[in-house]
């Protein structure tokens, strides 16, 4: 996949510079190659406490900025760091719910770390751990980690986090909802306790707060764009159609110019729902946690890449990838709560950029779906509608285009050989003495044997999340 520069709000006269929030200049350097010259609202807000070495709290919703928020603090630190590269010894540690995101925030450390001549490695579930432990004997500056595979690294003895200067937790509220909790805890209690700590959340629910009053020392709170806000540049609908015309109008929304990614409820209805829109000349791919592991690194580098311009996805997508230019988001089943429609919805209209929801709803889901709006604090437009209706179209604009799927549409690709393990819950992350391995945990380069390395001399193809 050719790397592309993330979009980035234009500079503002009236705003700080990265240099003069104290980012380092080397820094500055390698972020002005990235195209990245201003800072967003939770980067001008955070960086000056998190470069001082202050714990700091930040809440933003997804989407907001919050990589760079606490990726620079971490390579800054390390840069001016006296500390030496030893073997299972990472130096700072990036704990992330999902394999998508922990591939993500490498993808974005990359270049940075380069700069600087820093080692960055990626560790997850779902993988041969093998790589892994040879990337850890070769010594880690930056670990960026799902916490179920760093649990058992730490158990078998391959990596020890009390070398660690500074720890970040991204997503800590959907860390929680996946209960990953605990074993977040037991891995935070081996980290030193004068150790600088970032955590970052979209909400601060009571098991987010227990990791904010255990191991965060008078920390900062920065709050930017809470996650029950609703965004100015996104508009809402809501389609109310019969369950014959479901199928109709997804085929006529994702037949239309542009990526748009659509959420089903199961596993099961996403495969189904790719299916049927492959069947109908729509070129799409699926993703979700019955999928092999390359099966969901092939499906999602194609939907990047633009030659399945639909993807079809559970909730493993709403807050675990960053695929830029997504202009509609359809809830195909819609969402069970309000926080999953806004991480859900939260895959388009992402920094600065417009974008359009959609939510297909039957007379079965008239009261589900205004309780869900209501609570999610947004107003969408309701309206009653057919195939055909001329507002499809002011939805999706442009001219429909359809391909043979037996000619140019290759099959959804097929779940492995082992289906990965569901979620555990939060009393019991672990099963038979290994850590639990979720199907949210997913690797981007399954050649690597679960392992991506980012050092200096090192190139990565994936784009950078801001």
């Amino acid at each position: 996949m050719a790397a592309r520069r993330p979009h980035h709000p234009s500079p503002s006269a009236d705003g700080p510079t990265f240099a003069q929030l104290g980012v380092p200049a080397d820094l500055v350097s390698a972020l002005a190659a990235q195209g990245i010259s201003t800072p967003f609202p939770i980067q001008t807000a955070t960086l000056p406490d998190s470069l001082a070495g202050r714990d700091v709290l930040g809440r933003g919703r997804t989407g907001s900025g919050k990589t760079y928020a606490f990726a620079l603090p971490v390579l800054a630190r390390l840069a001016a760091g006296t500390g030496k590269r030893r073997p299972g010894r990472p130096r700072a540690v990036i704990l992330a719910p999902t394999r998508e995101l922990a591939d993500q925030i490498a993808a974005s450390i990359a270049p940075l770390a380069e700069a600087l001549s820093l080692r960055a490695i990626t560790v997850y579930g779902g993988v041969r751990p093998g790589p892994q432990i040879a990337g850890l004997r070769a010594g880690v500056d930056v670990l960026v980690a799902c916490p179920g595979r760093l649990a058992d690294h730490v158990a078998s003895g391959h990596a020890r986090l009390d070398a660690v200067e500074i720890t970040v937790l991204d997503e800590a509220d959907h860390m929680a909802d996946l209960g990953f909790l605990p074993q977040v805890t037991r891995l935070l209690n081996q980290t030193p306790a004068d150790a600088q700590r970032l955590l970052f959340s979209a909400t601060l629910d009571a098991g987010v707060d227990v990791l904010v009053r255990r191991f965060l020392r008078d920390p900062v709170t920065h709050s930017v764009d809470s996650a029950s806000s609703p965004v100015a540049t996104m508009s809402h609908h809501v389609l109310h159609v019969q369950p014959a015309a479901r199928l109709p109008v997804l085929v006529d929304l994702t037949a239309a110019p542009g990526r748009t990614l659509v959420f089903t409820r199961t596993k099961r209805g996403a495969t189904r729902l790719t299916r049927q829109l492959i069947a109908e000349g729509v070129p799409a791919v699926e993703l979700h946690g019955n999928l092999g592991q390359s099966a969901r690194a092939r499906n999602l580098l194609a939907f990047a890449e633009g030659s399945a311009a639909t993807l079809v996805a559970t909730d493993i997508a709403a807050r675990g990838i960053h695929v830029d230019d997504v202009t509609l988001v359809i809830h195909a089943d819609p969402p069970t709560e309000h926080k999953a429609y806004l991480h859900r919805s939260g895959r388009t209209a992402r920094a600065g950029a417009s974008g359009t929801v959609v939510t297909l709803m039957t007379d079965t889901q008239v009261s589900d779906v205004r309780d869900l709006t209501r609570k999610a604090g947004i107003t969408a437009t309701v309206t009653r509608l057919r195939p055909g209706h001329p507002l499809l179209s002011q939805l999706a604009p442009g001219e429909r285009s359809f391909t043979a799927p037996s000619a140019k549409q290759p099959p959804p690709a097929r779940s492995g050989r082992r289906a990965e393990a569901k979620p555990q819950p939060a009393k019991n992350p672990r099963r038979r003495g290994r850590p639990a391995t979720t199907d949210t945990e997913a690797t981007a380069t399954p050649r690597s044997g679960g392992i991506a390395v980012f050092s200096a001399g090192a190139r990565t193809s994936r784009r950078p999340r801001r």
